[in-house]
């Protein structure tokens, strides 16, 4: 409960403050809060990924702390706002990149998502990354487009390829996440709102496909071959909504990237727009492919890996003489 709390106050703090330090501040209960919840299980892979997770978030808030300190030296000015200074700007958007997972500081991510439970796992897709993307937002007006357009591109692309050849449904959803953070940074500095939009129905649709699979505590593909048996009403579920976040549409996710790609279109952006859209077929591959395994009723293999051949050795019946 305390930690909840602590989680809570510090998502609060940040997505409030005006001044640097203390958003600097909320981030950092943040951090310690979630720490004990994603080494909770005691599990040597869980403490790896608590471990990961903390000299991440560690070097991403000194850097933020860095660039607020430099942008303040020159300006001084501690409001979020008034970023001015162009060393503090690139510094800040490595330190966000950090904290999000945006590539190409994104090799923590999958990892911790990977040594989490699908509860913390949650809360490292979702909430967690309210606080960052609120500094986002706050100095979007500040920050350069082509940086943060490329990195985006970078993300939607590495997001798709690496979730082709996963089993394992959490890595799928990081892989699944760093994608949606792309779609939701490439817009930031046009359209703040829809950046918005878009992070609220994505944590919306995860929610719903994190404790759909908690329920039925799956873990990898072939647990979710077998999940129909269990509860058919909740695989119904999980299948619309993995086709919603696959933005097939007639379903709720299609909206958000539809107007990022008219939105793209009326900056002139038509060639991005168009990459990034080609991009996403690669997570529309995957989460196809979840659906299908959340509805067959007769499990087929699902390993990556081919059979090896094996040559039976003949058995010797011939009686040793003495």
């Amino acid at each position: 409960f305390i930690l909840m709390l602590s989680l809570a106050l510090g998502t609060m703090i940040t997505i409030t403050s005006n001044h640097w330090v203390t958003a600097w501040a909320g981030l950092e209960i943040n951090t310690l809060a979630i720490i004990p919840l994603i080494s909770k299980s005691h599990h040597p892979r869980a403490i790896e990924a608590a471990t990961k997770y903390f000299l991440t978030q560690a070097t991403a808030s000194a850097l933020m702390l860095f660039s607020s300190m430099t942008n303040a030296w020159s300006s001084g000015q501690w409001d979020i706002t008034q970023l001015t200074n162009p060393p503090s700007c690139l510094l800040l958007t490595a330190a966000i990149a950090i904290k999000l997972g945006l590539t190409p500081f994104h090799f923590w991510f999958p990892e911790v998502l990977q040594g989490s439970s699908l509860t913390t796992a949650l809360l490292l897709s979702t909430a967690m990354k309210f606080p960052p993307t609120t500094i986002l937002l706050l100095t979007s007006h500040s920050l350069n487009p082509t940086l943060l357009s490329t990195m985006a591109i970078m993300s939607i692309a590495l997001g798709g390829w690496m979730g082709l050849n996963q089993t394992q449904t959490r890595k799928i959803l990081a892989f699944s996440s760093i994608s949606h953070l792309g779609w939701m940074t490439i817009i930031i500095t046009y359209n703040p709102k829809l950046t918005l939009l878009t992070f609220y129905l994505y944590s919306l649709m995860t929610t719903s496909i994190f404790l759909s699979m908690n329920s039925t505590n799956t873990l990898k593909l072939s647990t979710l071959m077998t999940s129909w048996t269990k509860a058919p009403m909740l695989n119904t579920t999980l299948m619309l909504t993995l086709l919603s976040l696959a933005s097939l549409p007639p379903l709720t996710g299609f909206l958000p990237k539809w107007l990022i790609i008219q939105e793209l279109t009326k900056q002139e952006m038509t060639t991005t727009a168009t990459i990034i859209s080609m991009l996403s077929l690669l997570g529309l591959f995957f989460y196809l492919r979840l659906t299908y395994c959340s509805t067959i009723t007769l499990p087929p293999n699902s390993s990556n890996k081919m059979k090896q051949w094996s040559i039976k050795k003949p058995v010797n019946t011939l009686t040793p003489t003495l």
